[in-house]
């Protein structure tokens, strides 16, 4: 029994993590290891992962790979639940960003490498896990999109249009999955203090730590809410942006900074 006027102590909980090595998928692995979770985590730095798992041992373990390759996410998928059984939230958090024009032939190849790692890879990290947690009778699948995907941003044409499709995809998922138990949380981010925001050469408006935000998006899964953004004071940008209408949306935009092409962080 707990001592008089503490609270009860939560549960330890497995999570399965992608994009873990850095920015938001790391935060979020530290905020859960402090709080005794046992964590899969996933990412292409095998170094870093191994960091992270001799900071927290006996609740890290490593699957290096990229989430480009769904046979090797079963893979690990498969090990995990093996090991610990079915996790009990499920963050498709890996994610790469380039800016990218359509006119330049060469651009094709890094745009379908975004469109595969931002939006195949979230439905390749849960595969493996939807069948479990349905004949469990709970769970969260937890995407990360962003602010991005919610209109079109110039010279982003890649990564806004993978985030919009996270933002449908996980919208649907979360209607098919709503009568099995199994919760679908969507995390929109704003600007976040990550590797792939340094690349921006423009102001950041309302930027926080990965750390922070980190905190934020746990209480939102937690909770079990369907759609997040953080920080707040950008939710209210976003609702501002989907509703102007397309003349004002463009004349405002048309000169807005862009990130460099090629520019790319995980």
């Amino acid at each position: 029994m707990s001592a008089l006027g503490s609270a009860p102590a939560p549960p330890v909980r497995t999570l399965f993590i992608t994009g873990a090595s850095s920015g938001i998928g790391q935060a979020l692995a530290e905020y859960y290891a402090a709080r005794g979770a046992q964590l899969g985590l996933c990412a292409r730095r095998a170094e870093a992962l191994e960091q992270l798992a001799a900071r927290w041992p006996g609740q890290v373990h490593c699957y290096p790979l990229d989430v480009t390759d769904a046979a090797a996410l079963r893979a690990a998928g498969d090990d995990f639940m093996a090991r610990l059984g079915v996790p009990d939230i499920v963050v498709a958090n890996a994610g790469i960003s380039m800016g990218t024009l359509s006119e330049h032939a060469e651009d094709l190849d890094a745009i379908r490498r975004v469109m595969d790692t931002n939006f195949f890879g979230m439905a390749a990290t849960f595969s493996p896990f939807i069948g479990s947690m349905r004949r469990a009778g709970h769970g969260r699948l937890v995407g990360v999109a962003s602010v991005a995907g919610i209109r079109g941003l110039p010279g982003s044409e890649a990564y806004s249009a993978s985030k919009a499709a996270v933002i449908t995809y996980l919208e649907s998922l979360r209607v098919e999955l709503r009568p099995s138990g199994i919760k679908v949380v969507t995390l929109c981010p704003g600007y976040i203090r990550t590797p792939m925001t340094a690349a921006n050469p423009f102001p950041m408006p309302f930027l926080m730590s990965a750390d922070a935000a980190a905190a934020r998006f746990a209480r939102a899964i937690d909770q079990g809410r369907s759609y997040v953004v953080v920080p707040w004071q950008m939710g209210i940008v976003a609702r501002v942006l989907r509703l102007l209408p397309n003349a004002v949306y463009d004349r405002l935009m048309v000169g807005a900074p862009r990130k460099p092409r090629q520019a790319s962080g995980e």
